[in-house]
């Protein structure tokens, strides 16, 4: 397999591994987790406050994920499993459907939100079927190696949607970072709530 990243640093023999969360593991808590918000989200018993809440951190944990995955795991597929570059392309497409939605809604009880929650569903089943043969041609130093970046590249990812940004490398690389920071500011500003844990400190308050 080759996959696009930095060499490995010298070791002394090939039981190389290093530190970290394997990406397929990251992708997996961050698919359940987007189901959960896609579930709650949609929920006719959620007060109307609430429901604001849990759209802005979907809208966050979306963008946020679908960043990381261009950056990394869709190039990775592509590198090491060549009938998956169609899969990949189709996928791209439907990101870029997704974050549209996303970025029409008109607030938390736009009817539209049913529509983003079901994206939000056949998203996690597509990319689950391209991880799960990743998987098996990766070595686990690489999978780490990848889960690695994808951390990184989600710190600095946006928080909003962008579905005019560059969707593959190396452009994404460049242009996400920048409007990353400009998201940041704005959640700093506003008081937007954009992770899971503001939820949960939310119920707390």
């Amino acid at each position: 397999m080759t996959v696009p990243l930095p060499p490995l640093p010298p070791a002394a023999d090939d039981a190389y591994r290093p530190g970290g969360r394997s990406v397929a593991d990251l992708v997996d808590i961050e698919h359940r987790a987007l189901l959960g918000l896609a579930d709650r989200v949609t929920d006719p018993a959620l007060a109307a406050a609430e429901r604001r809440d849990v759209l802005d951190v979907l809208t966050a944990a979306v963008s946020r994920h679908l960043s990381a995955e261009e950056q990394y795991l869709f190039p990775a597929a592509r590198a090491a499993m060549p009938d998956a570059v169609e899969l990949v392309e189709r996928e791209i497409e439907a990101d870029a459907g997704l974050l549209t939605a996303l970025k029409g809604l008109s607030g938390a009880d736009d009817p539209a939100v049913a529509d983003v929650a079901e994206r939000v569903r056949r998203h996690v089943s597509r990319v689950a079927a391209l991880v799960t043969p990743l998987r098996e041609v990766a070595s686990d130093a690489e999978m780490i190696r990848l889960g690695n970046r994808w951390e990184i590249a989600e710190e600095a990812a946006p928080t909003r949607p962008h579905p005019g940004t560059p969707a593959t490398p190396p452009w994404n690389k460049i242009v996400e970072p920048a409007v990353g920071v400009l998201d940041k500011v704005r959640d700093v500003v506003t008081g937007r709530r954009t992770r899971l844990s503001d939820l949960e400190h939310r119920r707390e308050a």
